[in-house]
């Protein structure tokens, strides 16, 4: 577990944070941080208040990065750009989460490095990560300000013939409830969210049709969530279709992959973050995925492809 416990020991009595500082070496508000996180504990009571004071023996829970070896495929001195497989997480949900892409960031570029942007779990293809605090800043204000590109490729339920410029808004409400506080809908009070969607192949001995979803705005599920509404979705989407009790074991980690498999018709959610395009620091860069995303498809359907399917073929 990239999350671990270590003995700490405070030779007098003195302000927890303080204590941290000195300890591990870190700034006024790191330390804050943490304690705020529950990360210091002494006698199985957690230290959270930063003006508390310790002494003896306490606990530390830190998060040591566990590398496996995956690499950056492309890497300047201020960012790195990840190609991530399907099923991967970003960042750990919780301590008690399994190994994340975080761990082979920090592992590979110090504690500093961070991903600038989100891509859901289930989500293959393209991760922008900054190598410091200040490319950290001037990658998320490009971000912000839709100065990146970001383009997907996804393959969708039915026969989609004509582009889309879908501009619905959508809504996720914070509830206890995870299935509730998990999917995301189109409602009028919920925020502005704009996605294009260009359809690229029409597969019709499966019905199936493989698009290009470009979108303009960055909500959580987006493109998911307005393919879903025009009554295209995405093959393979675990929450976003299937039958309520699916979607429950689904989150509950309950759902099997052949279970999905006969529910969904995949393995996994066929979405795929293909490339990012952007200027920094006056050099233009665009970065396109190396996996072959439709010879991906056809493997997580259990189809065999003819030799002529191939993304290379394509016109994107």
């Amino acid at each position: 577990m990239p999350f671990i416990t270590k003995k700490l020991y405070s030779p007098v009595r003195q302000m927890a944070l303080t204590f941290l500082m000195d300890e591990l070496r870190i700034t006024r508000s790191e330390g804050q941080r943490l304690i705020a996180r529950g990360r210091l504990s002494q006698n199985g009571i957690v230290m959270d208040d930063q003006f508390g004071y310790i002494e003896g023996s306490c606990e530390f829970i830190c998060f040591e990065p566990l590398s496996l070896g995956f690499k950056p495929m492309f890497a300047t001195n201020d960012f790195a750009v990840y190609d991530k497989p399907s099923g991967l997480s970003v960042h750990p949900h919780s301590r008690l989460s399994p190994y994340t892409l975080n761990d082979e960031i920090k592992h590979q570029f110090g504690e500093d490095a961070n991903a600038t942007h989100r891509i859901d779990q289930e989500t293959s293809g393209l991760v922008l990560v900054s190598l410091n605090k200040n490319s950290e800043r001037v990658l998320k204000k490009l971000f912000s300000e839709r100065l990146i590109t970001k383009r997907y490729l996804a393959m969708v339920k039915g026969h989609l013939e004509h582009p889309l410029d879908i501009q619905e808004p959508l809504l996720r409400i914070d509830h206890p409830n995870l299935l509730i506080s998990m999917v995301v809908k189109v409602h009028p009070e919920g925020k502005k969210a704009h996605t294009l969607i260009k359809p690229l192949r029409y597969f019709p001995e499966h019905d199936m049709t493989l698009i290009e979803a470009s979108p303009l705005t960055g909500r959580t599920h987006q493109i998911r969530v307005h393919l879903f509404h025009v009554e295209h979705p995405i093959i393979g989407d675990p929450v976003y279709g299937p039958n309520e009790d699916d979607v429950h074991r689904f989150i509950k980690k309950e759902l099997s992959k052949e279970e999905r498999f006969e529910r969904g018709g995949s393995t996994r959610l066929l979405l795929h973050a293909h490339s990012l395009e952007f200027d920094y620091e006056e050099e233009h860069y665009r970065i396109v995925s190396e996996k072959d995303f439709l010879k991906e498809c056809f493997e997580a359907m259990g189809i065999t492809p003819r030799l002529e399917c191939s993304v290379d073929a394509l016109p994107l």
